[in-house]
């Protein structure tokens, strides 16, 4: 298992959980614990069709940026208010082997 990446902060009253961000990753599985006194939840990413290209550590970043994608292009007004509401916003970003112009290399 990999050194977990964390985005915490000191704040909490409890010190059971830690409160922010926390993936942890593994062979075949991540766990990625979004927690904060007034929401706690765990994400599981393991290979799947879409997300067995990268590796065990990036799997998480990999399979969450292209459910993201995916969802923003369904264009459903269900998925978009729902998103509003819980004010998250996702943008593609060109990945480091294209060009400015929008091409590959």
């Amino acid at each position: 298992m990999t050194t977990p990446i964390s985005l915490s902060s000191d704040l909490s009253d409890s010190p059971l959980q830690p409160q922010g961000i926390t993936v942890k990753t593994g062979e075949d599985l991540a766990r990625v614990q979004v927690t904060c006194p007034h929401q706690s939840g765990l994400i599981y990413a393991v290979p799947g069709d879409r997300s067995w290209v990268c590796s065990d550590e990036l799997r998480p970043a990999h399979a969450m940026a292209g459910f993201f994608r995916e969802l923003i292009a369904l264009k459903d007004p269900r998925v978009e208010s729902l998103l509003q509401q819980w004010g998250l916003y996702y943008r593609s970003l060109p990945l480091d082997s294209e060009t400015e112009d929008g091409s590959s290399e």
